[in-house]
């Protein structure tokens, strides 16, 4: 199982991954506040701003201060 750090010490399981993608477009700020409102979403930013969004195959959305580049910089 590969793990990828999407900022301060927190993980991802490669695998699990479907999408990395910017937090900017309204589909994707409509995606988090949905998954908020159903508990899907866990906030691995630590209070900063949300630079990207990781969106698994298990329905869980993850949101990360790290860039999309820079998560995927650590995948390769």
């Amino acid at each position: 199982m590969k793990l990828i750090n999407i900022g301060l010490g927190n993980l991802v399981s490669a695998e699990r991954i479907i999408s990395i993608v910017s937090p900017d477009s309204a589909p994707i700020k409509r995606m988090v506040s949905e998954g908020k409102e159903r508990g899907m979403v866990i906030d691995a930013t630590g209070g900063r701003k949300t630079e990207s969004v990781i969106i698994t195959d298990s329905g869980y959305i993850v949101l990360s201060y790290y860039s999309t580049e820079r998560i995927l910089n650590s995948v390769e």
